[in-house]
């Protein structure tokens, strides 16, 4: 048994919401992206049915519980369902939450399931940025600083660590143009709540007030489009075009209803959800490439076709962006094996 373990173990045994019930020993419920673990426990009460908790250990030298705690209560006072934080230690990186069960919307999506779980969890997203208008004014921005520093994750892990690919110079005037153009059009947009990690993996499939929201911890205040571009154009899974292209037609109906757009905007939001989205790939990929370099996570190498194909689908469709994918032609393609994730 390791030391943290042990210390997850006295801490539970401490904490004053599972006084007087008997719990089972923790059970590994899953992991992330981060340093943080998820565990399982059953609770029995006298005289109530059994229920399960689950338990975020997020080591303090890696991890800060608190942006969760205080984002978990944001979004449960706009209506949102989200884990509840039953117990808290921040100084061990300790959270005690309610369950919300252990289907994903990527383990239950088909094609016969799609539309009810994208119009739920499309609904959500704009009572998200309705609702969470003024909490996001807390939140940091998603500033030209972070849009740069998320791209070069491209250049710097999935080309020059995985792929073993230098830039010429021509090429790296490239990129800088493109680069600038993609954080320009991210600002220029409506600036909302985000999510920022708004996907299948994140999104819990429940009976009753679907979705379950979950990894909400890196919110920020940041491009209309950001978590729209993420849940529809999903590194894990992907849907045919004009199946696509409805649900975002679907969205933007329900952005000028809420007032965020106006109903002649819809050219210049598709172009926006598109480069949106080429900036959120470049950061995907790399993040993916990290991954297994620096953390020795290997399964998120087979998401890096799918995540690649995004932006080579995107980035012939505008003058501003073609060059990218000429880059991408002449360069990641033939190294880079393609197979996405299609239903």
């Amino acid at each position: 048994m390791s030391q943290r373990f042990q210390q997850l173990q006295n801490w539970l045994d401490q904490c004053p919401f599972l006084k007087e019930t008997d719990f089972s020993m923790p059970v590994a419920a899953s992991s992330d992206a981060s340093f943080r673990r998820y565990y399982r426990i059953e609770v029995r009460r006298p005289h109530e049915p059994e229920a399960t908790c689950i338990i975020m250990d997020a080591p303090p030298e890696h991890e800060d519980c608190e942006p969760f705690v205080r984002i978990a209560g944001q979004l449960n006072q706009m209506g949102l369902t989200v884990p509840v934080v039953l117990e808290q230690d921040l100084s061990q990186g300790f959270l005690l939450l309610t369950d919300l069960g252990n289907e994903t919307y990527l383990h239950r999506l088909t094609e016969a399931s799609a539309e009810a779980l994208y119009t739920d969890a499309l609904n959500a997203l704009v009572t998200l940025q309705t609702e969470g208008h003024n909490a996001a004014e807390s939140l940091p921005p998603y500033d030209a600083t972070l849009l740069n520093n998320e791209m070069a994750l491209f250049t710097d892990w999935l080309l020059n660590t995985h792929l073993d690919i230098t830039l010429s110079a021509t090429e790296r005037q490239v990129w800088r143009e493109v680069t600038a153009l993609l954080a320009q059009s991210a600002l220029s947009q409506p600036q909302t709540y985000v999510h920022r990690d708004y996907h299948s993996r994140n999104l819990m499939v429940l009976d009753k007030d679907n979705p379950g929201i979950l990894d909400f911890q890196d919110a920020v205040k940041g491009p209309l489009t950001y978590d729209a571009v993420s849940l529809l154009r999903d590194c894990y899974i992907s849907w045919p075009s004009e199946q696509v292209t409805e649900w975002q037609r679907q969205y933007f109906l329900s952005l000028v209803q809420a007032r965020l757009l106006a109903k002649d905007e819809w050219k210049g939001f598709v172009k926006a959800m598109d480069l949106m989205g080429i900036q959120r790939h470049l950061k995907a990929s790399g993040i993916f490439a990290r991954l297994y370099h620096r953390d020795g996570k290997e399964g998120y190498l087979n998401d890096i076709p799918n995540t690649v194909q995004y932006i080579y689908d995107m980035a012939p469709k505008y003058a501003e962006t073609r060059a990218l994918a000429s880059l991408l032609e002449s360069k990641v393609l033939p190294v880079l094996p393609m197979s996405g994730k299609a239903v």
